[in-house]
């Protein structure tokens, strides 16, 4: 099932999309709904962000090649992550499929995009066993976390470097009948394809994340974790597009606007 959050005039809903036509519901999937006997087609509505998490969490340095990526450009050795550590990003970054990610004008050249699956967690959960972790899963969607390197080198926290308005692009829909087993991400910059990797190639999974934090923290319906990425991205220039693509999801699409420019 293909949950999707949209607009149309100026009324935003949840609906449930198959194919091209979207049967809207009153409610949400995180409380509660009904469905309608109405229907409504994709071509004309707006795409919002598929929720507005209620706590934003980020999984850095979960995929081997990346890792080893970073460590070659700082000129130091690779070393993997011993234990599942947790982030935390901003909802103000959030932004739609199909959205301009702005580049602030004051920005340096290193703007870099990385292609990330995203965790949707459904319902109330704390102290779960890695075993029983994806009960509480209600499904999957996309997400690309953009980064301003100079800054995030120069700043004592990721405050402007990772959450910078419109940095986190965030959809197209939420599915919640994914297997990540043999799933591909496949990021394109303006339609050539960037890179790709296996997305069940992680250092630690989505059971073992959701399990170990559990362990300190309450997870709640519309929590997202967003699970890092492999890989590298080259600079990003204006007027650039990336596309990020998930097999067993969808294709996540935004294109690169620097202010002033």
């Amino acid at each position: 099932m293909k949950w999707i959050r949209y607009s149309c005039g100026n009324t935003t809903s949840y609906g449930i999309l198959t194919g091209t036509t979207i049967q809207p519901v009153v409610g949400d999937p995180f409380h509660g709904y009904e469905v309608t006997s109405k229907q409504v087609e994709l071509k004309d509505v707006t795409l919002e962000v598929p929720l507005i998490p209620r706590t934003f969490y980020a999984a850095g340095m979960n995929y081997a090649q990346h890792v080893k990526e970073v460590a070659l450009r700082h000129g130091i050795d690779a070393t993997l992550p011993t234990q599942a550590d947790i982030g935390y990003r901003a909802n103000n970054a959030l932004i739609a499929h199909d959205e301009d990610v702005i580049i602030p004008a004051d920005a340096g050249e290193k703007i870099h995009y990385e292609g990330e699956l995203v965790v949707v967690v459904g319902r109330k959960v704390k102290n779960v066993t890695e075993a029983d972790a994806l009960d509480c899963v209600l499904g999957y969607t996309i997400g690309n976390d953009v980064s301003e390197r100079d800054w995030q080198k120069l700043d004592r926290t990721f405050w402007r470097s990772k959450n910078s308005d419109t940095f986190k692009p965030m959809g197209p829909w939420i599915e919640t009948e994914f297997d990540i087993t043999g799933a591909r991400t496949e990021i394109r910059l303006n339609g050539q394809v960037s890179y790709a990797f296996d997305t069940a190639a992680m250092i630690f999974g989505v059971a073992h994340f959701i399990s170990r934090m559990s362990q300190y923290i309450t997870l709640y319906p519309g929590d997202v974790i967003w699970m890092g990425t492999d890989g590298s991205s080259p600079n990003i220039r204006h007027g650039d597009t990336v596309e990020v693509g998930i097999s067993g999801i969808g294709t996540l699409r935004n294109r690169f606007v620097r202010a002033g420019a």
